[in-house]
């Protein structure tokens, strides 16, 4: 009953004690309070709501493209992987923590031996039989200075990064998904503009070729409006693989086939996004997934260096042994058969040329290059945010001017058609026309499809709102 309570009280004092642990401040962002602005950034800042939607539904607004999204965060392989290494971390923080705790083994044995008349001590051949029945602490190392407490709390901590990483991975995914999405969109406008073109440019070379046949055009008109068909045919097949090819994309990242009645057939048939305007301040930055990743590392490395510390005071372990012995079975359990051991144990560096304190400086250099990389994550995450700002700011005026510019060559082409059938201009003009329009066309394609893929990196750079709906699974022991 004694040897019951000493036990218990050890155990008390392993897991009241304290660690050596430093004591952990968060770094100090280095990037400046507020966001940018100025004359590229004035634009971001106006119009939509005032932060982005907490709920990532309620930023994809696109019915199709919600069910392409849920089919890739239930099918990628890549989140597959990282959901295996949450739960890869969450059974070593077990395993880890089960140091703290004693580890008590139960055995039982029967043993028979014969020994000869010649070394038996009464000059007979003698059998014997003999039992035994224990259980005990094997090597329990009692905490009393925190190295086990430190590697836990280490343990713990990559257990989190590990979760805020399968955020990060879930909203990188979404993100991935949405703009392989629009393209798929964008190229499939592209391809079917092509198509117009060349239909239209075919009609133009039947046009040229009955000029020519009744002398009104030159072989050089035929010639050029053919060239100009044959490269409208180019565009058509680059169109048709890049649609296959965009598909294929988006297909892997998805990590099964996308029926195609969800994919878009072009980017009027999608659904905007919802807009929003997200506020001067960087600190929101701090909130994103990677940066928390980042900062439980930095924790973890932290605990690192209390493991280290512990490592230059005495390691006392303890091993006991309880149980039962007998020769006769029947006797096992009686009355003087008790057998025990109690065997405490310390161990006190004294000499290791330096090793420890080598240690302990190793451990303290993991943690600063990991502020380090913390601090760089919060400069990469400023940045990106920047940049999608200054898109922000200036892609509605540059798609207003394209628009434009594509009025325009709509009319000079108009004007310049005219001006060939009447016969005052040449055929090259009409030529300069027409390419000037399909580029424009191209053109505006490429910045609606910028203005819609910066919406969903500005989504994603600021962390999908503070509190993301996306759905993960939250630490449990």
């Amino acid at each position: 009953m004694r040897k019951c309570a000493l036990l218990f009280i050890l155990a008390a004092a392993c897991l009241a004690g304290c660690t050596m642990i430093p004591r952990y401040s968060r770094p100090s962002p280095p990037i400046p309070r507020q966001m940018p602005a100025g004359t590229a950034y004035d634009a971001a800042y106006q119009g939509g709501s005032a932060a982005p939607p907490v709920e990532w539904r309620n930023f994809y607004l696109d019915d199709r493209l919600q069910k392409v999204i849920e089919l890739a965060l239930a099918n990628n392989r890549d989140l597959r992987v990282a959901a295996l290494n949450i739960e890869k971390a969450r059974n070593l923080y077990r395993i880890q923590r089960a140091e703290l705790l004693p580890q008590v083994d139960a055995s039982g044995s029967v043993t028979r031996e014969n020994l000869p008349f010649f070394l038996s001590p009464t000059g007979k051949a003698v059998t014997a039989t003999s039992y035994e029945v224990s259980a005990g602490i094997t090597s329990w190392e009692i905490d009393f200075f925190g190295r086990i407490r430190s590697l836990k709390e280490s343990a713990l901590q990559q257990y989190l990064a590990t979760w805020q990483a399968l955020r990060s991975a879930q909203l990188s995914l979404m993100a991935e998904v949405a703009s392989a999405y629009l393209t798929v969109g964008a190229d499939r406008e592209n391809l079917r503009l092509s198509q117009l073109t060349f239909e239209a440019r075919k009609k133009t070379v039947e046009l040229v070729r009955r000029r020519f046949e009744v002398g009104t055009s030159a072989a050089l008109d035929l010639r050029q409006a053919e060239t100009a068909m044959d490269s409208a045919q180019v565009d058509v097949v680059g169109y048709t693989r890049a649609v296959a090819l965009d598909e294929n994309a988006l297909n892997l990242l998805v990590g099964a086939m996308v029926p195609p009645e969800l994919l878009p057939q072009d980017l009027n048939s999608v659904a905007p996004f919802e807009d929003f305007s997200p506020g001067l301040t960087s600190e929101p930055l701090l909130s994103r997934p990677d940066i928390l990743e980042a900062e439980n590392q930095l924790k973890s490395l932290n605990a690192n260096i209390g493991a280290a510390r512990a490592a230059f005071f005495p390691r006392i372990a303890l091993t006991t042994n309880v149980g039962t012995a007998s020769l006769q079975l029947s006797d096992l359990f009686g009355s003087g058969s008790s057998i025990w051991a109690f065997a405490p144990q310390a161990s006190l560096p004294i000499f290791d040329a330096g090793a420890r304190r080598a240690t302990l400086k190793a451990s303290e250099n993991d943690r600063d290059i990991s502020i380090a990389q913390y601090e760089k994550a919060i400069q990469t995450a400023f940045r990106e945010t920047a940049d999608a700002l200054a898109q922000k700011g200036t892609l509605g005026g540059q798609i207003k001017a394209q628009e434009a510019l594509v009025g325009a060559s709509s009319a000079s082409y108009n004007l310049s058609s005219a001006r060939y059938l009447k016969g005052v201009d040449t055929y090259l003009a009409v030529l300069d026309a027409q390419r000037s329009l399909y580029d424009a066309q191209q053109g505006l394609i490429s910045l609606r499809l910028a203005r819609l893929a910066n919406l969903v990196t500005l989504y994603k750079v600021l962390g999908g709102g503070v509190g993301s709906g996306i759905r993960a699974p939250m630490p449990s022991f």
